[in-house]
């Protein structure tokens, strides 16, 4: 019998996918983050149990979560993938969505939004050329009117019913884990599939629509803190800067900092993935973070975005701080507590450290560069590329916007240091790492998606956004 299971290649394939799908969701809902806090502050201030209770201006809550906020997130999904069109398409295709539904439709914008922009990139693309002259304007508007009407009936007759009943089917799967005290065990799947930054699959696609519906409905929901909360993260920081050994003793620190209070989770992975078994005490801390959430009865107001303790405060309903700082609190002393013991357990972590030396990756790099300049950690990419060529350096990472940039301003400042000018470094989302940069940094766990992305590009991967070796080695090369 042959053996089905997955190769590697197919399962690291597998992953890419669905860290491109957590990816553009996270393109669709990032844009519009401001507006959901906006929201998430309206709904804490003047709702009944809000902090200065105001019935005019609380009869804006509803309209803005049913109409406002799903609209963008279609705008915005469209606009990515069908441009400006495809942006007017989606909203208009949403409309119909939003009418025919009982629930704010944050996972039908999400779906729509783009199909109305794909539709119309398909319509544009088999006309073209094809029009009379003269005629191009009123093809335009009438083909964007008549799909767009097709689109929104269709939209409130099937598509906004099969969306409701899958939406509910998933809530009240999680409603029931809730009423049980079992809402912690999601905790065995959000933090490994965090690590393998799918984290925003998880909490843009499912925690964070839901979490929606029930702020709501009540003004507050669990939901927003099940995958988002910063305490075990700073735990398992904390373990690594009193126990770890070499690298990750110098740099949790430094990684503390901008988890907990810039709220860039991704800061915290690596350290995971240095010693797999730690993800023991990542899930015991999210497991009691959330059991003291639910002990509390807390909950957000809108999610946080980013992960840190400022936007957690920020958000925190009236009433509910007591119970959000200790959910955070107990996340971090148990996290702290069990990574501690682990790293201790294994003869402090070995780390890859143990293959070279920053000191050692340096020189490696200057003779490879006397032998001639080779791509690092690439393959599929471009050849070599001399450093004088090199004008362009693009950081990338799921969203563009967390690790991505620290990355980028930390290298930045690297070059200034050592007065190497005339290298732009810059920070986007994967999908879009413009076509004139010359190298590209990923961590090695976004490797395969880079290279599906950007077949031709030179792709350096890295462990460590803070002191890399293989950032040491680039910087060496450029020097």
């Amino acid at each position: 019998m042959k053996d089905i299971a997955p190769s590697p290649d197919q399962s690291s394939g597998i992953r890419a996918k669905v860290q491109a799908f957590g990816g553009f969701l996270t393109n669709m809902v990032l844009p519009n983050i401001g507006a959901f806090i906006a929201w998430g502050i309206l709904t804490a201030l003047f709702i009944p149990t809000g902090w200065i209770p105001n019935e005019s201006l609380a009869n804006i809550v509803g309209p803005a979560i049913n109409y406002l906020l799903p609209l963008l997130l279609a705008y915005t999904g469209g606009k990515m993938v069908g441009g400006k069109r495809g942006a007017v398409m989606g909203a208009v295709g949403t409309f119909g969505l939003i009418v025919g539904a009982d629930i704010p439709m944050f996972l039908g914008a999400m779906i729509v939004g783009p199909l109305g922009g794909w539709i119309i990139k398909k319509f544009d693309k088999a006309i073209h050329g094809k029009v009379p002259a003269g005629f191009e304007m009123i093809v335009n508007n009438f083909s964007l009117g008549i799909l767009g009407f097709l689109l929104m009936i269709s939209s409130y007759l099937f598509t906004g019913p099969a969306i409701e009943f899958a939406n509910n089917l998933v809530k009240g799967g999680i409603q029931v884990l809730i009423d049980t005290g079992m809402l912690p065990l999601l905790s065995l799947i959000n933090e490994p599939a965090k690590v393998l930054f799918l984290n925003n699959a998880i909490d843009q696609g499912i925690y964070y629509p839901l979490g929606m519906q029930r702020a709501a409905e009540v003004g507050k929901s669990i939901y927003f803190t099940v995958a988002s909360n910063p305490g075990p993260g700073l735990g398992l920081l904390l373990a690594y800067t009193f126990f770890g050994s070499k690298t990750s003793k110098r740099t949790a620190p430094g990684a503390i900092i901008i988890h907990f209070f810039g709220g860039i989770h991704e800061l915290y992975f690596p350290y995971v993935l240095m010693n797999p078994i730690t993800i023991i005490g990542m899930i015991g801390g999210a497991m009691s973070g959330i059991a003291t959430f639910q002990l509390f009865n807390v909950g957000l107001v809108a999610g946080p975005s980013p992960g840190s303790i400022f936007a957690y405060l920020a958000l925190t309903p009236k009433g509910n701080f007591l119970g959000i700082i200790a959910g955070v609190l107990v996340a971090t002393v148990v996290s702290f507590i069990i990574t501690s013991f682990t790293l201790k357990a294994i003869g402090a972590e070995k780390e890859e450290d143990d293959k070279e030396s920053f000191e050692q990756a340096a020189e490696k790099s200057k003779s490879m560069k006397e032998e001639g300049k080779k791509v690092l950690n690439s393959r599929g990419g471009s050849s070599t590329i001399a450093a004088e060529n090199i004008s362009k350096i693009a950081f990338a990472c799921d969203a563009g916007a967390g690790s991505s940039a620290l990355g980028a301003t930390t290298f930045r400042k690297k070059l200034k240091k050592n007065n190497i000018e005339g290298i732009e470094v810059e920070h986007y989302n994967i999908e879009d790492v413009p076509e004139d940069a010359d190298i590209i940094v990923v961590h090695k766990n976004l490797a395969d998606r880079a290279r599906r992305s950007h077949q031709k590009k030179r792709i350096v991967t890295i462990e460590n956004f803070i002191g890399d070796p293989n950032l040491e080695s680039l910087l060496a090369e450029l020097k």
